[in-house]
């Protein structure tokens, strides 16, 4: 079995993925074999990983974070890196993904009861995931701290002790509080949990890391723990996909440049990484707009992100007088890109009639698109190669849906997948929709679809910036870290 370490959080947002993709890359470029693995991790931002042994099956879902952390190791991503994926549908519920397939519904309660049924699964993959490796760097989900739900806890020190994998503990003094928080975790943890840690780090520091030095004393003071050094905010980490919708409520415009994309930040928003790409364009401004604020007028193009509750975001959509101003951008001459969910709303009528979704089972379309839409049971999920009708260039990506979409303007597919015909886009061409996650990740057609808007695309390798990106991160890690330590400490 390969030896592990574990990086859990004082509290959830504090940076972890990031880390563990930056020391995944660092201790891949010591020539170890690395993996990563969440056992649990809830996002709603899902990629397509490979199923071990299944090949008749199209692939499984994975949390997006996982996907980048296999990148960062050099392998391709796996279900048994993140066994257990929750994706919220509703404020208490959430669809349960286990080893990459359905396993059911759950609301908040009820899942609390499911966990001692899952760690069998998430052994099962743990066992997986380090066939053949040295190193697994494990990623912890909200906090050890919650001790309320330590008994049925499966993805911090549940996990940890059962798996025998020592952690090291994640406090980010950018949101205050960190002394507090390091030294408070150490407080309430009881003593099997309490010796699973080998030492702490500090994360998102900006400034002189030096003025934290008696800082470092005083959690020594409180805790006994060593310090495996102090992490300065890393800039590199804005170059790479964001896993969670956290993030979205912190990104402000930027700078005005040739082309403003405006974003809707829908209740249910899935996989807005689709956007990364076109944000790394030098003449592209990605701006996401929250609710009750107007769709900007000054946009050339609107797209509507996927959804995990199509209906339910579609009627929330309308409550925020989106679709007006939507309206009136396509009359000012706009264009629109709806992917997946944000397909479905740009048609005639959703219709749901087995209730997969929630109890609301129609909902009128948004109309840019001669289109209607049936939810079905059946999911599709599957990495694809395809190619665009518009620009007859070579795409990539992956499909995670529910629902059939069907009508005239079908009839002008937007790109073509394993030979059948996908999306839809209007008589004008300026509405385009598709089920395809990872339009804007083909540079060839990313450069062609900003020049048919008046922009020149910069010529940009999306997927090398994003290893260079974890390079960069990697690299900050080798100098503030101490990375032989925690390596090390693997066991």
């Amino acid at each position: 079995m390969a030896k592990a370490i574990m990086l859990q959080g004082t509290g959830s947002d504090v940076g972890k993925t990031v880390l563990v993709a930056g020391l995944c890359r660092a201790a891949k470029k010591r020539g170890l074999k690395v993996r990563p693995f969440k056992p649990q991790n809830m996002s709603n931002n899902a990629a397509v990983a490979d199923i071990p042994g299944d090949n008749n099956h199209g692939g499984g879902e994975i949390g997006r974070a996982q996907w980048l952390q296999a990148i960062a190791c050099g392998v391709a991503p796996s279900v048994h890196m993140n066994p257990v994926l929750l994706k919220p549908q509703t404020d208490v519920g959430a669809q349960v993904i286990v080893q990459g397939k359905v396993f059911g519904e759950a609301r908040a309660r009820d899942y609390q009861a499911l966990k001692g049924r899952l760690m069998d699964a998430v052994l099962d993959s743990w066992a997986k995931v380090g066939e053949g490796a040295d190193l697994v760097i494990v990623e912890g989900a909200g906090s050890p701290a919650e001790i309320n739900l330590r008994s049925r806890d499966i993805a911090n020190m549940g996990f940890a002790t059962r798996a025998n994998v020592p952690v090291v503990l994640v406090g980010d003094i950018d949101r205050g509080g960190v002394i507090a928080s390091v030294a408070g975790t150490h407080l309430i943890l009881p003593e099997e949990d309490r010796r699973m840690i080998v030492g702490y780090l500090i994360n998102k520091f900006r400034g002189d890391v030096s003025l934290f030095d008696d800082g470092i004393k005083s959690i020594e003071r409180f805790t006994g723990w060593r310090c495996f050094g102090v992490v300065p905010w890393l800039k590199a980490a804005a170059r790479l996909p964001s896993e969670d919708s956290v993030v979205l409520e912190r990104l402000v415009s930027g700078e005005k440049r040739a082309l403003k994309v405006a974003v809707p930040m829908l209740g249910r928003i899935a996989n807005f990484d689709d956007l990364d790409p076109l944000k790394a364009e030098p003449q592209v401004e990605v701006v996401f707009v929250p609710p009750g604020k107007p769709l900007p007028a000054d946009a050339g193009l609107v797209v509507i992100p996927g959804s995990k509750s199509t209906i339910g975001d579609l009627l929330k959509f309308r409550e925020n007088g989106w679709d007006s101003d939507l309206l009136a951008h396509r009359k000012r001459g706009g264009h629109v890109v709806g992917i997946c969910g944000g397909f479905q709303m740009l048609g005639r009528i959703v219709r749901d009639p087995q209730g997969i979704e929630g109890h609301v089972t129609e909902a009128e379309g948004l109309g840019l698109l001669d289109v209607e839409t049936v939810m079905e049971p059946e999911k599709t999920v599957r990495n694809v190669s395809a190619r665009s009708v518009q620009f007859d260039l070579p795409l990539a990506g992956y499909e995670i849906h529910l629902g059939r979409t069907t009508g005239p303007d079908t009839l002008r597919p937007s790109a073509v997948i394993n030979g059948a015909d996908d999306g839809a886009i209007s008589a004008d061409g300026k509405v385009l929709g598709t089920y395809m996650h990872g339009l804007f990740s083909a540079d060839a057609f990313r450069g062609k679809f900003l020049e048919s808007l008046g922009v020149r695309g910069g010529g940009l390798d999306y997927r090398a910036e994003v290893e260079r990106a974890l390079d960069d991160v990697a690299d900050e890690l080798e100098v503030h870290l101490d990375c032989d330590a925690i390596f090390g400490l693997a066991r």
